[in-house]
């Protein structure tokens, strides 16, 4: 099967449309690989594979090892067989999978994304960053979202690889959402420092920028592996503030940031602010509320 090409892949095979009996052929992310015994001992693959529409799951009994070597899960992959209906379950039955073309092949395209619309959230974004007065915190937000290739990589970026809004645009997505609320929190509550709050509810996850990286799936970067979105935001933050920031309000911001998951990382594991208390509970709230829309009212998203 000769190495497939996004323009080679039939909309009809995109995994959501897929029902018992249709033919399957074209190109998908495959995020799970497990080499598996059936009852005569013969070896088989348990395959997920993956596209912008959903994942299903898949198995391969034809030559098992053989075709196993061909690939690795993370890799996009070109397959060929047909859906089935097994124990309850619709499935691929492949008769050939393989590598896909290096260099061919947009791999985010199989990667799942907002469902809302992002130039729509682009826009809250930038009515949400003129809503803050302060001139020093707007300077900063002003630099951020005239910066081209960051607000690119803002807008294309999970918010992480598994829990809430794990899809692109996810980072987008909460930051509108946590901003929000911190706007309306703010005109409730006079007494907080609305500047602060809403310039740390906008740029609290930036590190996230920089943390993941985006092919047949989403993984760490080196960076976000050793260091963290938290750790990366709090040096984007201090690099963008130079010259728009006095040190008082830049210390107040990052303490912000720094918090957002909690006192816990600050010394003493205490809140030196209100706002920090505040942007802690809104980021909480949207990812928990967001999590259980998407995983259940059981499960626990990532951070």
């Amino acid at each position: 099967m000769a190495p497939a090409t996004l323009a080679a892949v039939p909309a009809a095979t995109a995994l959501a449309t897929l029902r018992p009996g249709d033919a399957v052929e074209g190109v998908f992310a495959c995020t799970r690989k497990d080499r598996l015994a059936a009852r005569t001992g013969a070896p088989y693959l348990a395959i997920e594979l993956r596209d912008a529409s959903g994942v299903m799951a898949a198995r391969l009994f034809r030559d098992a090892d053989l075709q196993g070597g061909r690939f690795d899960a993370g890799e996009l992959v070109a397959v060929s067989g047909r859906v089935v209906r097994f124990r309850e379950q619709t499935q691929i039955e492949l008769a050939r999978i393989e590598r896909a073309g290096a260099g061919e092949i947009d791999a985010t395209a199989f990667l799942p994304v907002a469902y809302r619309d992002l130039d729509e959230l682009d826009g809250f974004l930038e009515h949400l960053a003129r809503e803050v007065a302060d001139q020093g915190y707007r300077a900063l937000l002003d630099d951020l979202l005239a910066d081209g290739p960051f607000r690119a990589q803002f807008r294309l970026a999970a918010c992480t690889r598994s829990g809430h809004h794990a899809y692109l645009g996810g980072l987008l997505e909460h930051t509108v959402a946590v901003a929000t609320l911190a706007q309306e929190l703010a005109l409730g509550h006079p007494r907080l420092n609305s500047d602060l709050l809403m310039c740390a509810a906008i740029v609290h996850d930036i590190g996230k920028t920089r943390e993941f990286t985006y092919g047949a799936t989403i993984e760490v970067s080196e960076e976000g592996r050793l260091l963290g979105h938290i750790q990366i935001g709090l040096r984007l933050v201090r690099e963008r503030a130079g010259g728009r920031l006095d040190e008082a309000r830049l210390l107040a911001l990052e303490h912000c940031v720094l918090c957002h998951h909690g006192a816990d990382a600050a010394p003493g594991g205490r809140f030196a602010s209100v706002e920090a208390l505040a942007l802690w509970r809104l980021n909480s709230l949207d990812a928990a509320v967001k999590g259980a829309l998407e995983h259940g009212l059981d499960a626990r998203g990532s951070r």
